[in-house]
């Protein structure tokens, strides 16, 4: 039996329910259908054996697909000799996963939390750092529309849609906000406070509704903030670790960034993220500053060492590139005529396909179909396969999400 406090009925593990036990969560993820108990490669499993195939990736975190033994192995093997230490002391595989992301982003130096938002939370306290360093008393960082960083105080603060902010205001100041894709907006801006130190953005719009910028439009920003002496901070929790082709997505703009932000498929699974800096920005977190219990863990780094090997020894990468452009070629010849369609969009294997109406229901249909997919934006379905998807599965998603679509427009 389960003891329980404040009077509650007591619990039985062996006959109760999964919507008895839901009572014990929070309800920020409301009602939950469906349970999942086993993953393996591209598949998912739920408690009678029914297989689906898995276009969401856990949101853009199982790059390498569930179980993958190679991981699965190192999170034994560190599991049985060292899981916490914390960062009171040195941590090898720490140190040895620092030099391996340094090394394929050409940056400087890394800090390892625990989650994106960590990450993006790190990116803004070394932007107030910078400015400080600068006598700059009322720092400002340059944020976009339709943006989404996370949902601790500042990063919520830093993201762009209201919905988001809704109840949990005073926000944080210190952003100023402009329309995504829009670099003359920016040169306003920095027309108009002289005080802004920093821009941070994502390379594609994840939550955004996978929204693609001009292709020159990273480029374009590197330039300002090199006029302005600002700090170029790319928010790649959703874009890195080979999602859209590349290890990281500014690497499709052959521009480096000042500080860099990623997590979700870096540990596959575990949770880890890491914000990595260059030149100054490298510079100016000292002890004390900020710092994390967990983050950077014999065990997490692990995990997301064997990520590491793996996306830079094999073709997993490349395969994510040309799968994602069967799938995006696969459905643009599928829905070329149907005028529910407004846009087919993204890079590798994130991609968008924004309807002209909302379309949540899509999700329940594709699970009964045996696929998972994401809504996100309220209109636009998001594919997030894992990268390691082979041609007939990538012709699965195409089949099953046109199919899904070509049924809505007609209804």
């Amino acid at each position: 039996m389960l003891d329980c406090i404040g009077g509650a009925e007591p619990l039985s593990y062996k006959t109760n329910t999964v919507a008895n036990f839901m009572q014990y969560l929070m309800n920020n993820y409301g009602d939950r259908a469906h349970t999942l108990v086993k993953g393996e490669g591209c598949y998912l499993y739920n408690k009678d054996g029914q297989r689906y195939l898995d276009a969401l990736s856990g949101i853009a975190v199982c790059g390498l697909g569930h179980s993958h033994p190679d991981i699965s192995a190192a999170i034994s093997k560190q599991a049985s000799t060292l899981l916490h230490i914390s960062n009171l002391y040195n941590i090898e595989g720490q140190q040895k996963l620092a030099q391996s992301l340094c090394s394929v982003s050409g940056m400087n130096a890394a800090y390892f939390c625990n989650s994106g938002a960590e990450a993006n939370e790190t990116a803004i306290k070394i932007a107030r750092k910078y400015a400080n360093q600068r006598d700059i008393a009322t720092p400002k960082i340059i944020v976009t529309d339709g943006s989404f960083h996370g949902r601790t105080l500042a990063t919520l603060s830093a993201t762009g849609n209201p919905k988001v902010h809704a109840g949990f205001g005073p926000l944080v100041e210190g952003f100023v906000r402009v329309p995504y894709n829009d670099v003359t907006a920016v040169k306003e801006a920095a027309a108009q406070h002289n005080d802004i130190v920093a821009i941070l953005v994502e390379p594609i719009q994840g939550e955004g509704g996978v929204i693609t910028p001009d292709d020159n439009y990273l480029n374009q920003l590197r330039e300002i903030c090199d006029a302005q002496q600002w700090l170029l901070m790319l928010d790649e929790i959703q874009t890195g670790n080979g999602r859209t082709g590349k290890y990281f997505a500014f690497e499709h703009n052959g521009i480096k960034p000042d500080v860099l932000c990623t997590a979700k498929g870096l540990g596959n699974g575990v949770p880890i993220g890491a914000c990595l800096a260059t030149g100054t920005a490298a510079e100016l977190l000292q002890p004390g500053n900020h710092g994390s219990t967990y983050g950077g863990n014999p065990l997490v780094c692990s995990a997301a060492q064997v990520v590491n090997d793996i996306l830079m020894n094999t073709d997993t990468i490349a395969n994510a590139d040309v799968r994602g452009q069967q799938i995006r070629d696969g459905l643009a010849l599928r829905l070329k005529d149907c005028d529910l369609v407004k846009e087919i969009r993204g890079k590798g294997l994130m991609i968008g396909i924004e309807l002209n109406a909302d379309c949540g229901e899509l999700v329940e249909q594709a699970w009964q179909q045996k696929l998972l997919i994401n809504v996100t934006a309220a209109n636009t379905v998001r594919l997030l396969p894992p990268l390691i998807i082979d041609s007939e599965q990538a012709d699965e998603i195409i089949d099953t999400v046109a199919t899904l679509i070509l049924t809505k427009a007609q209804a």
